[in-house]
């Protein structure tokens, strides 16, 4: 495990992974090339159908063998072979826990049937019964504390829904789009599957690292990673990203930096402008409410503190340039 621990190997991770004796990961995340021609470095993303569901089952089953018993196992995936994964997923053991929809805004445009805009997610786990499901860490306000007031609402905010709209794709004008990669997750997304799914200090597997956002939203979550690249210019640009969250530290006078980046998250995450929360008291306290769920420990948060932060930090601006 020292091998690949805080690492972004360079290699082909079906190789790479049938090397490993014993089970490592807490969890993976995979988002492998979806077969449909993008232009990768190291990579020939044209496939006969076949081939590539061949090759989709073996580089799930190399996952599988790693990941520890009570581990989970997350597939992003395109239409064209949302339905293989989803069996191969049976096949080799996997139990299905929720099948994802992340529904995106900048969708692909199409001049002869319906623009695409949406990936398929999977979320396996390898016990049924036992598995890290932190459900504190994902919780938002709910419609009837948001919306209606009720005081029958559960205080402590509701889990998602399996539609996840909350993240736009990554696109070229964004702060957080890397250049040298063609195809990239935003990193909140990943840091609602690393939250959710695992614990601080677990080991996050990502066998297409790609370009190191898994790895990079796992550090800032403080848990270890583990990446698997095909790519040495990929590998190379992953680590530079990498590096440069190190020199990271909280400027805030009020917020620590795990508080922070769970106060930008949970803005995202609630889908509602940082200034509309600001200036809204119901709001403001529904939200310095959840984020003292969110951080699950005893210190209490108040408006005084998450209000300065909340006008400063330009969270709405934060994925564009």
């Amino acid at each position: 495990m020292k091998d690949f621990l805080n690492k972004i190997i360079c290699g082909d991770c079906i190789k790479v992974l049938g090397k490993v004796n014993e089970p490592f990961a807490d969890l993976i995340f995979a988002d492998p090339p979806f077969n449909i021609g993008y232009k990768y470095d190291r990579y020939n993303d044209n496939l006969k159908k076949e081939k590539y569901i061949a090759w989709t089952k073996e580089w799930m089953a190399a996952c599988k063998k790693v990941l520890k018993p009570a581990g989970s196992f997350y597939i992003a995936i395109g239409d064209d072979y949302a339905a293989n994964v989803r069996i191969i997923g049976d096949k080799i053991g996997l139990h299905l826990r929720n099948w994802i929809i992340w529904h995106y805004s900048f969708g692909q445009h199409t001049k002869q049937k319906f623009a695409r805009s949406h990936t398929h997610i999977f979320y396996f786990v390898n016990d049924e019964k036992k598995f890290t499901f932190n459900d504190f860490a994902v919780r938002i306000p709910s419609g009837r504390q948001l919306i209606y007031s009720d005081k029958r609402a559960n205080s402590k905010g509701r889990i998602p829904d399996d539609v996840w709209a909350e993240f736009s794709r990554v696109c070229g004008t964004f702060k957080e789009r890397q250049g040298w990669h063609p195809c990239q997750m935003p990193e909140n997304l990943l840091q609602r599957i690393i939250a959710v799914s695992s614990n601080p200090g677990d080991c996050v597997l990502d066998p297409f690292s790609g370009s190191g956002t898994t790895a990079a939203a796992a550090r800032r979550l403080g848990r270890n990673f583990a990446g698997i690249e095909i790519s040495k210019v990929y590998v190379r640009q992953s680590i530079k990203r990498l590096e440069s969250l190190k020199k990271q530290k909280s400027q805030n006078l009020f917020l620590d930096i795990k508080e922070l980046n769970e106060l930008k998250r949970l803005s995202v995450d609630m889908n509602l402008p940082a200034q509309r929360i600001a200036g809204d008291k119901t709001l403001l306290n529904l939200f310095v409410n959840q984020l003292s769920v969110r951080l699950n420990t005893q210190k209490k948060l108040d408006t005084q503190s998450v209000l300065p932060v909340l006008m400063d930090c330009k969270i709405d601006d934060n994925s564009k340039k």
